[in-house]
Formats: structure tokens, sequence, C-alpha cells
């Protein structure tokens, strides 16, 4: 399954929202907020979702998850005096990779403001070479999210 319409996400149900606060260097002169910046919004999701999904990476024999894809598409502005949050979610576990869902949203007005689909890999640090999602991250991630692919 791929989130490739916007209507979509209408269906979807986030376990994880996270608040984002923005600091000054964030914004532009018209005060919006940069879009690379908006990148580092959603690696903040990303690392809170891990951890309360109750992943502890990297374990100890160096085995983890990286990131090898991401596609953003910035759908509105954010300005610097919106309550914003980053909602995320994994969507798909495959052999090897899993995807991961992330919205930056209005917390207000509920309105998307900037969507990023991210496929990460599980991944050996000290042996350098991919590996296979675990069961036990299966486990973490199904009981969180409450689905059973």
């Amino acid at each position: 399954m791929d989130i490739s319409q916007f209507d979509e996400l209408k269906n979807i149900e986030f376990n994880h929202k996270e608040k984002i606060q923005k600091r000054f260097n964030d914004v532009d002169i018209y005060g919006h907020v940069n879009n690379a910046v908006q990148l580092t919004y959603f690696d903040y999701g990303k690392i809170t979702y891990m951890e309360k999904v109750g992943f502890k990476f990297p374990e100890d024999n160096g085995d983890f998850l990286v990131t090898v894809h991401v596609g953003v598409d910035f759908v509105s502005q954010v300005f610097f005096q919106e309550d914003t949050e980053v909602w995320t979610k994994i969507f798909h576990i495959g052999h090897k990779s899993l995807k991961m869902i992330q919205v930056l949203v209005d917390a207000k007005t509920r309105d998307v403001k900037t969507i990023s689909q991210t496929v990460m890999c599980g991944f050996n640090m000290q042996r350098q070479e991919s590996i296979e999602v675990k069961d036990t991250w299966r486990e973490l991630i199904n009981q969180f999210e409450q689905f059973h692919p």
C-alpha cells in the first residue's frame, strides 16, 4: 500500500502525535518555516515515535533501522505562529524494510501542511549490511499501531 492520494490521509489513524517547538532561525523573513527545516521536524517525529513504540536503537549487536528513501510533498506554508504537530505512522512492514507516513499539521485546524513518506531498512551498523526486519520489531510496531498485516 502506498499513500498516493491526499484524500487517503483522511482514512489513516495516527497513534503518534508530537508537538513541534519552532525556533527563531526556523523561519524566513516572511515568517514561514523553511522547507529544509521541516525535514528536521520529521526526524524529530521519527525519534519520538521509535521511543514510544519501544525500540532501543542501536541494539547491542548493532542492529538498527536506517532511512533509505524520503519523499516530501509541501502542501501549504507552515508559519511560525501556528501550533504545529508531526503525526507519524508505520503503515507497511516488508521483509527488509518498512514504510512510514508523516504529516505536519496545524494543531488547531488539523490542516495538513506537509506530507512525508519514508522507507526504512533493517541494517547492522557493525557489519555494514542490510538485515531482515526482526520479529521483535514487528511485534512492537503491530502492538503500537494495533494492526496485523
